[in-house]
Order: structure tokens, then sequence, then C-alpha cells
């Protein structure tokens, strides 16, 4: 390769691969899966995937490692439910940073689940191609990308293609009835919400020997804000992304916060952060105070608590985590569950048998935005209004692709001094 910008990439994707009408849009015959990025979500992903349709195939995966493609084949191989659905010839095993284009271009639904900083080029490349899509959250690590996911989605929508979002709390059954008695009024106009997500540590992928900047930061991509956005945006975005859903997707006109590096600050955290709060204001003065963390040892709540002017609610991920106590006294959550990973993608698969595309487009751009537009807030230590956010010209990229390009490792950010672009 000849080591091109993302720019570049995202050119080229949405001109030069070839128009394709949306197959099997309804009906029968075969559907093809490819998988891009094949680490324990992408694996995770196909398994998923594999089992939604009764007549699937993976048919071509990609990485940029080798070994990721090797043990993820291994793994569905061995699991009995879809492992007879792998069929993946050698020559359909693609390794390197445009392995993107010969998988979307073998496939007739494509899952791309690479680190978050590919996912704007891909979505573009595949729907440009014509190909029903899942993209794995957040969907960009800044603005820019932000901006060609909405234009993707949109471009989706004339062509009548399905794109499913692996924000995967929407699909789970007991946070889709809760929001839906919220919509209906159970604790009336939302006031104030709090999104929490207290997590103990991350991981890390210490340096080898011998690897080069690019192959450091792409092994240990968590802990690098332009492959990861920062944990809130890779992470706390799930939680974010429900108050959106429950403010019925009303975004904040403005936030402001802080956050910091206390704790997770050894040679392999890379440049993010481990702590974040931030308080977003919406046009009508309804508040949404956002609080994440990521230290070792701490007690974990991932939650959204909405107060509303005649109740309160509790939406978490725990067996008595789906609460609401309003006038018509306490209501919580006794029915039936599901797999909500397995669900995205039962969906998915359901919409392009029937022929009647789903698009979750919008929301998960948008989403993914509400969570950098918070990192923004409490990087530069500046109120972010959301029109800057979506309009900043700040571009997280490398300057080209390839794995013997120069690549020091960025500085933290530092409140008050790290400027807003």
């Amino acid at each position: 390769m000849t080591d091109p910008t993302r720019r570049d990439f995202v050119a080229a994707s949405a001109a030069a691969l070839p128009g394709w009408s949306a197959l099997h849009a309804a009906g029968n015959g075969r559907l093809r899966v490819g998988l891009v990025g094949c680490g324990d979500r992408g694996t995770g992903a196909a398994a998923n995937a594999l089992a939604a349709d009764p007549d699937v195939a993976l048919t071509a995966v990609g990485d940029v490692f080798a070994d990721r493609i090797a043990s993820c084949l291994d793994a569905l191989t061995g699991k009995p439910t879809v492992g007879a659905k792998v069929a993946v010839p050698k020559d359909h095993r693609f390794v390197g940073f445009d392995a993107y284009k010969q998988v979307i271009d073998r496939c007739d639904v494509v899952l791309l689940c690479t680190p978050p900083h590919f996912r704007p080029l891909h979505l573009t490349a595949a729907v440009a191609a014509g190909r029903h899509v899942f993209a794995e959250k957040p969907v960009a690590v800044d603005a820019p990308g932000v901006r060609a996911v909405l234009a993707a989605g949109d471009e989706a929508g004339r062509r009548g293609l399905s794109v499913v979002s692996g924000l995967c709390l929407r699909y789970d059954a007991g946070f889709r009835e809760t929001v839906r008695r919220v919509h209906d009024g159970a604790v009336g106009e939302p006031v104030t919400l709090f999104a929490t997500d207290l997590r103990s540590g991350r991981w890390t992928k210490p340096r080898q020997p011998g690897q080069t900047d690019m192959q450091y930061q792409m092994r240990n991509w968590y802990n690098f804000a332009w492959l990861s956005g920062d944990f809130n945006v890779e992470q706390h975005v799930h939680f974010l992304d429900v108050c959106a859903w429950l403010m019925k997707e009303e975004y904040p006109v403005r936030a402001v916060g802080t956050g910091g590096r206390a704790v997770l600050t050894g040679p392999d955290s890379g440049n993010i952060y481990d702590h974040f709060a931030v308080v977003y204001e919406y046009k009508d003065g309804a508040t949404l105070v956002s609080h994440c963390r990521q230290q070792p040892g701490c007690k974990n709540d991932m939650s959204v608590r909405v107060a509303g002017r005649k109740g309160r609610a509790l939406l978490a991920e725990r067996t008595d985590g789906l609460v609401i106590r309003g006038d018509g006294g306490t209501w919580s959550y006794d029915g039936p569950g599901n797999q909500m990973y397995q669900a995205e993608h039962d969906a998915l698969f359901a919409a392009v048998r029937a022929g009647k595309p789903v698009n979750n487009g919008g929301y998960m751009a948008r989403s993914t935005l509400l969570a950098i537009m918070g990192r923004m807030a409490a990087y530069t230590g500046r109120q972010v209004t959301w029109e800057a956010a979506l309009n900043s010209a700040e571009d997280l990229s490398p300057p080209r692709y390839g794995w013997d390009v120069p690549l020091p490792e960025p500085p933290a950010a530092v409140p008050g001094r790290t400027k807003f672009r």
C-alpha cells in the first residue's frame, strides 16, 4: 500500500468501489457475511450474526494483524452452534489497512468491528458498495468522523440499506419497556438525567521489543484517543445514548466538564483520561450530568437515573435495575429477558430478509458526538456547544497509515491549556 491518509481512504471508498444493489434485499438465498476487525468484539459479533439467520455464512475476514484473524476463526469454528457456517478460504483472509475493501467486495452484510477510528471510512465504503452493515459503537473519534457517518447513514437510507448499531442497550427488552414508559409520561417531563459509568480499570498491551510506533499503538488501541476516542467515548457512549433515547433524540446545546489522569498513568496508559465529569444543558433547561471513571479497586456503577416532574426512573444493567417511581406507585421490570447482543443482529438480518430496512445511522452518530462533546469540554476546560462540536476541525488521524510511520506517543490533554479546534 502507499500509506494514504484517512481523507484519502474516505474519498476513495465513496468513489472507487463498485456500486452494488442490495443483494438479498428480501426473500431467500444465502447471505454472505464479512467481518472487518477480528478482535474479541468482532469475534462475538460474527458469532451473533451467524446465529441470527439459518442461511448465512462467514465468507471473508480482514484485520491489520494476521494472528487476530487466526484466533478469530479458531474461536468461531470451535462453536457448536455456528462453526459449520464458517466458510472462509485462505484467499478470503485479508491483512492490512486496506483489507476492509477486499472483505466488503465479497459479502452482502459486513460487520465493522475495528477500533473506532476506522469506523467512518469503513462505513462509507460499505454503503458505497451497497452492503448492509452492523457497526460497532462508537462510530467515530472526532467531528470529521461523525460528519462522515451522518452522510453515510443518509446515503444508506437513500439506497434502502440496513445499518444497525452496536449500541446494544437499545435492543434490550427491559430497557425498551422502561424507556417506553418514560416516554408515555411515567415520570413526567425529565428535568435531570444522571449518566454513570464507574468501572475498575482497563486493559493495556505493553510495548514489545521491535514494535514500531504504529504497531504498538494499534495493539494497545484502547489507550490512545486517536484510536478509541478516550474511554468516555468508547464505553460510556452506551449510557449517554440511553439518555439521548430517553430524551427522544433531543441533544444538549452546551456542555462544560472536567477530567484527568489520577491513577492510570503507567507507561502503557497512552494519552487517555481515567475520569470525567461533564454537565450538559438542554435548550429547555434540563440537565444531563455525566460521570465516569476507570480506576482499579473501586465500586462499579453503570446506570442512568432520571428525575422527572412526576417521578424518578432507574435504568441499570442488573437484575433490580429497571425501576420507575411515580404518581402511579412503583413499577419494576419483571418481563422476559433477552440477549441484547444477539437481538441487534436478529433485527438486522430480519430487516434484510423482509426488505424493510432499519437504519440506526442518525442516533449512533449523534450519540457518539454527545460523548466527543464531553471529551472536548473536559480536555479543554471550556464550554463547548453542540454546533461547535459538530463543526470542529479537530482530526485525530495520523499523518498516514503504515507500519513504518513515525508516530510519537501523543501527550495527554491539559484542561485550560489544550485548545479547542
